[in-house]
């Protein structure tokens, strides 16, 4: 249960002063948190930041103000002008109000007539804000931000904190309501170190709180100001504390201590074409390690395109299949689980490695000799997608569970998947072809161990990689045709048109249509909106070299692996983002001949654009790449939408706050290494703090031992 002290700050945003049930609704669309049926609470009202100012000084005259520029003035009101009834009239109300230097019009549309006469009586001082316009060759301010008595207790702050909002929510409605969830901050112990407080000069939590909606500069908006590097650092405290507390548990855990002499995967290491590069084989020592420990591994393998992850996958399960287990692999979807089992049969079957492949497509009789191979023991290694834990399955004993391009899960869900082995649980390994920067493997790998395979197999060459403007679209075509009559197989993907299947799919089929005109029947076509067959069955007709060109949506990004293709093209380049651009050109140079990669770009580009293509030409590095992606585009977007295994921060932007994430990672280990489960009793503080940025799952597990 949440700390009683913190009711105030998650009771409903209903509950202060102001908001009724219209406003609540608009909160609600606006600042709730994202799960279906919540609704938004005081502490959302907290989190949800200023963007801008605004300037509300008053200016000496009416004579003074400009155009289209907002003004705030002293002024007399002289008369109303009522444009008819309320119900009846398109006219607006007008109110004339002036100074010794001129006058102009207050108007207000479908205004409620009493209230304005109320709220400016006929001779009375008031200041008045809002943006001036011109109406026939007159001043006026439609609906004013502002109006207050001139000597009351409500006169203007000169300078308005501007906040992101939504249809039908005022700025000054919402400040409003802010200012109430501000008066409901609680009297909370600090949690932060003096030393640290000291050295950066940091306020309390409340009192950053309040300066966060009060700034007074621009500078006080960015993420270096004070009060908003305190928070991001108590954000990401929570952040990291949560981490360390599931690694913890974890790493508690009994492993299955694995232990094999490498028989079985001698056998496979000699039948491989290459020698392992030294990064696998550092990865590979980490592994065996893990396996044979006493405790649980939960490691993460990442690795540059073309590296070879999917080798060491194969050499860790021949360890613990030769140590009496069963492996399994999980690959996101059919297409990878079927490329995952062409690459592992080819190299299994030296060993006499059984291998299976489970996915929505085998059926009937076939399937339920698969699960019945798989329940006697008959079956080393069961290749799948997700349904694989989906389903009940059941294994006769498994030891190891490799999940391929994992980011789909967050740490609950790889926690689950321990549940899918029987007895002690599953050693799992983690796989991902999308090099990850430091700063995110803290945020969101942190109860992990990581292994990094940085070093491409030898003999493999640069890949060429050239931008073009799509003006040039026709010489590229034209290059396209003198590679393939030369022998050559060729990629051409198609631009993101949105994250939509359907309109992806139409974009390829475009471009099919037009390759197909002028190449025939050499030219295929793969998008999201076939069905996994079809797929499959292009897929074949390219690896086999019957089809030259490969028309495509981004299904061939990841996993796809046909060495004789040696030209990557992509359409609108400048759409994606610099991880799947290096994913796309990782499709080629898997083989000994030479590789080129053409972006097609639209002009005009953006700066961001620029720097991405130009990023792109200079470095064939993921990890570089994966570093500048990140500076371009932070951390929020960092593996696009549908990899939901990332944290949402409110208040800490990654990369600007990463200084900050490395001190609360060390203070958060520090911490838990003399007190594991924050029951000293100044560790209260840090056990709120959990509470406060809602890691509450952290304080179950602390709880449950």
């Amino acid at each position: 249960m949440r700390p009683p002290r913190l009711a105030p700050l998650f009771a409903s945003a209903r509950a202060l002063k102001g908001v009724g049930p219209r406003i609540e609704g608009l909160l609600n669309r606006l600042v709730a948190p994202r799960h279906q049926g919540a609704h938004a609470r005081t502490v959302d009202l907290l989190w949800h930041l200023p963007v801008g100012l605004v300037d509300r000084a008053l200016i000496p005259r009416i004579a003074d103000a400009t155009v289209g520029e907002l003004a705030t003035l002293d002024v007399t009101v002289t008369e109303h002008r009522p444009g008819g009834s309320r119900r009846n009239s398109r006219a607006p109300y007008r109110v004339l109000v002036e100074d010794e230097s001129g006058a102009l019009e207050l108007t207000y549309f479908r205004a409620d007539h009493s209230f304005l006469k109320r709220l400016l009586p006929v001779n009375s001082k008031r200041i008045i804000s809002g943006r001036i316009e011109s109406y026939d060759g007159s001043l006026q301010m439609p609906h004013p931000d502002h109006v207050a008595a001139a000597d009351g207790p409500d006169t203007l702050p000169p300078i308005e904190p501007i906040y992101p909002l939504t249809a039908g929510l005022t700025n000054m409605t919402l400040r409003k309501a802010i200012t109430g969830a501000l008066t409901q901050i609680p009297d909370l112990p600090e949690w932060i170190d003096a030393d640290l407080l000291s050295k950066y000069d940091w306020p309390s939590f409340a009192e950053a709180t309040k300066a966060l909606h009060a700034p007074e500069t621009e500078a006080d908006l960015l993420p270096s100001s004070t009060a908003r590097a305190r928070l991001a650092y108590d954000e990401l405290l929570a952040n990291q504390l949560a981490l360390a507390i599931v690694r913890q548990r974890f790493k508690k855990r009994a492993g299955r201590g694995l232990k094999a002499s490498g028989k079985i995967r001698k056998t496979i290491q000699d039948a491989l074409p290459f020698a392992l590069t030294g990064a696998q084989a550092n990865a590979l020592a980490s592994i065996d390690d893990d396996l044979a420990s006493p405790h649980r591994m939960l490691r993460l393998l990442q690795g540059d395109v073309g590296s070879g992850k999917t080798v060491v996958a194969l050499l860790a399960m021949a360890s613990a299949i030769e140590a009496g287990t069963q492996t399994a692999l999980m690959a996101p979807t059919e297409l990878l689980a079927r490329q995952h089992l062409a690459t592992i049969s080819s190299f299994a079957e030296a060993a006499n490695l059984r291998v299976a492949l489970l996915t929505g497509r085998e059926r009937g009789r076939e399937r339920e000799a698969i699960l019945e191979a798989l329940k006697e023991g008959d079956i080393d290694t069961l290749i799948g997608t997700h349904a694989l834990f989906q389903e009940t399955i059941q294994f006769r004993d498994l030891g190891l569970a490799v999940i391929d391009e994992q980011h789909r899960f967050g740490v609950h869900q790889r926690l689950a998947l321990q549940a899918k082995a029987t007895g002690i649980g599953a050693e799992l390994l983690l796989m991902t072809a999308t090099p990850i920067p430091r700063t995110l493997l803290l945020t969101s790998y942190g109860d992990m161990d990581v292994s990094r395979l940085d070093e491409k197999p030898p003999g493999r060459k640069p890949i060429v990689t050239r931008t073009v403007p799509l003006q040039r679209l026709d010489e590229a075509v034209d290059g396209v045709g003198r590679a393939v009559a030369e022998g050559a197989q060729v990629y051409w993907v198609c631009p993101l048109v949105a994250e939509s299947e359907l309109i992806d799919a139409a974009a390829a089929e475009e471009r099919y249509a037009a390759l197909r005109a002028k190449f025939g029947e050499k030219v295929g076509l793969v998008h999201g909106q076939l069905s996994g067959k079809d797929k499959d069955a292009v897929m074949a007709r390219f690896a086999s070299g019957e089809l030259s060109i490969l028309v495509s949506t981004t299904v061939i990004e990841v996993g796809v692996d046909v060495p004789n293709a040696t030209i990557m093209i992509i359409e609108h380049a400048e759409r994606f983002g610099l991880a799947q651009l290096h994913q796309l050109r990782g499709r080629v140079g898997r083989g000994a001949a030479e590789s080129s990669c053409i972006l097609l770009y639209r002009s005009p580009l953006s700066d961001n654009a620029r720097e991405r293509l130009k990023v792109m030409r200079t470095t064939e590095d993921g990890f570089v790449i994966a570093e500048e992606d990140l500076r371009l585009r932070g951390g929020g977007e960092m593996l696009g939408t549908k990899q939901s295994g990332l944290p949402a921060f409110r208040i800490a932007v990654l990369p600007e706050h990463r200084d900050l994430l490395e001190a609360a990672r060390d203070a958060a280990r520090l911490r838990l290494s003399h007190d594991p489960t924050l029951k000293e009793k100044d560790a209260e503080a840090l056990r709120l703090l959990l509470y406060l940025f809602e890691r509450d799952d952290a304080v179950r597990l602390m709880r449950a031992g």
